[in-house]
């Protein structure tokens, strides 16, 4: 009998716990909303001539800056740890907020990007520094744009444009520092997945699931 204990505490309990976590993941997991229907973009300019709006789209958003040369680490950072991974979901987009005047930096690094990233994803608008600040701040973040209009810091962005991400006030984060590998590689690589996970739990709901979002 306590053989039969010992054998099942080994080897059986484990199993009943992993199957039970693995299929449990979709439903008790939910990156929570920071700020709720969150404004779509204006009709600014866009590198490529093209209207790009945050609505049926899960987006990383980020602000560019006008320093964006001196500061193209935080892109290949973000390149390298988040996009190069996820760039083929159709329902994703990487879009940066940029001051006017900079499309000709932007360009060069996407021309860099290029030699070895798909950078079909990578969405570029721009406005004046005025219309930026006055957009980020309905975004009602704690954080705040540099002097130059920008932040290393970028925001996912839910299909129904909500802002997601950890409210807990020992974990607070709305954003994700693009200056550090590490915080891409783990703390926006987690909350990027559960997004995915919650829109995988729903297409399955409703019947309706496709490839792209099934990846993970």
């Amino acid at each position: 009998m306590k053989k039969n204990i010992v054998l099942f505490v080994l080897f059986i309990l484990p199993i009943v716990a992993y199957l039970f976590f693995a299929s449990g993941i979709n439903s008790f997991t939910k990156l929570p909303i920071i700020t709720p229907k969150v404004a779509d973009l204006g009709n600014w300019e866009s590198l490529n001539g093209e209207k790009v709006s945050l609505d049926s789209k899960i987006t990383i958003l980020g602000f560019s800056g006008s320093e964006v040369l001196k500061n193209r680490g935080n892109l290949f950072n973000l390149n390298e740890k988040i996009y190069q991974r996820y760039h083929s979901f159709k329902d994703l987009q990487f879009v940066m907020i940029c001051p006017l005047g900079t499309e000709n930096d932007i360009k060069s690094i996407m021309d860099a990007l290029d030699e070895f990233t798909d950078v079909s994803q990578w969405r570029f608008v721009f406005t004046t520094p005025e219309q930026i600040n006055a957009y980020y701040k309905q975004l009602k973040l704690v954080g705040s744009l540099d002097k130059y209009s920008g932040t290393p810091l970028v925001y996912i962005i839910d299909k129904e444009r909500n802002l997601r991400g950890r409210k807990k006030k020992k974990e607070y984060m709305e954003g994700y520092d693009t200056f550090h590998p590490a915080e891409l590689s783990n703390e926006m690589l987690d909350d990027f997945k559960v997004i995915l996970y919650e829109y995988r739990a729903a297409l399955k709901k409703n019947h309706n699931a496709t490839k792209q979002l099934l990846k993970d």
